[in-house]
């Protein structure tokens, strides 16, 4: 049997997404989180610099990852990397040496300008993926490649619809650029969805003052404004599986389309969003999606029409089973 390690952030429980899919391809996996503590201060002294949690990768290295590159052989290295990503560049030139028969594969999950470590990175891999068409067009460095829906999304999507309790639904962290936008779309659209679930959470304190500081977003905001309580990836599946739309905006930095567009689509529920670049993608569809604000004729489309279905071999397209699919095998589609 083919052995894959992947190495992936624990960010609402997708790697074990991952893992299922990558063994219904025939794989053994083994699984190594991104960064020594998925504990959020951990994770906002490494997105504010990695250097300020350096002792404990070096730690979380030798003591977790290297065993394991050390012991087994690899048929694929697999490392989605977002801006959690604590391994370093020596560390993946220890596992190249480890790992000569391997084949090295990367897939970033967040734009260039975003996760600018990657650069240092890039020389260990054979396969460079990333969601950011921007990013692909400017740098042939990189392949294109959309995220995904998991399952359950395609679960949602098949069931029989029931009444909703939600006319909109918008759960996410309070990334600067995303909580501006989200609250003015929310705002604007409560005459047409006055029944609204927003969610703006924020991992710590910390990462509050850093915005508050540096962001001209945040300006106005307080921090009982913002929700405390990560609420998990089962929970956000109930309050899609009951609304009739999700909101959605990129963060700063970002104009790839992020998960919960995908997720839409997977459970069939329109999807108002501020990135515009979304009418370019094969399943955008007027009835369906609302590049905000949208004009009267989109906006007429959007809120008088049904879910309109899209063709089977889009669905299958964009489920994470392809998405895996295509990088452990290399397949351009």
């Amino acid at each position: 049997m083919k052995r894959v390690l992947l190495i992936a952030p624990v960010f609402f429980g997708y790697y074990k997404d991952m893992i299922l899919e990558a063994e219904e391809l025939g794989y053994h996996v083994d699984y190594l989180c991104d960064a020594p503590s998925n504990s959020n201060i951990s994770k906002a002294l490494g997105r504010i610099n990695k250097k300020l949690i350096s002792g404990s990768a070096k730690r979380y290295y030798k003591e977790k990852a290297l065993p394991l590159v050390e012991k087994e052989q690899y048929d694929k290295v697999l490392l989605v990397a977002g801006m959690t990503c604590a391994f370093t560049s020596d560390m993946f030139c220890e596992m190249r040496r480890l790992q000569r028969q391997a084949e090295f594969i990367l897939y970033q999950w967040d734009s260039e300008v975003n996760l600018p470590y990657c650069k240092s990175i890039h020389p260990y891999f054979d396969r460079i993926y990333t969601f950011e068409k921007a990013d692909a067009e400017r740098n042939s460095i990189y392949r294109f490649m959309p995220t995904f829906y998991t399952r359950i999304y395609e679960k949602i999507g098949k069931k029989e619809r029931s009444v909703p309790r939600y006319d909109c639904f918008y759960v996410g962290t309070a990334h600067p650029k995303k909580y501006l936008e989200i609250n003015r779309m929310a705002e604007d659209l409560k005459p047409e969805l006055p029944r609204q679930f927003i969610y703006h959470y924020i991992p710590s304190v910390l990462k509050y003052v850093y915005h508050k500081v540096t962001a001209k977003e945040y300006r106005h905001a307080r921090y009982r404004d913002f929700q405390k309580v990560k609420l998990s990836g089962a929970d956000i599946v109930k309050g899609m599986e009951v609304s009739t739309c999700i909101l959605d905006a990129p963060q700063g930095g970002q104009t790839g389309l992020t998960l919960r567009c995908f997720e839409c689509m997977g459970a069939k529920r329109k999807l108002i969003t501020t990135n515009v670049d979304i009418v370019n993608y094969d399943f955008y569809r007027k009835s369906n999606i609302l590049v905000y604000p949208g004009t009267e004729e989109e906006r007429k489309a959007f809120f008088e029409n049904p879910y309109e279905d899209l063709p089977e071999e889009l669905y299958r397209k964009y489920s994470m089973n392809s998405w895996m699919k295509r990088l452990l095998s290399g397949e351009e589609s």
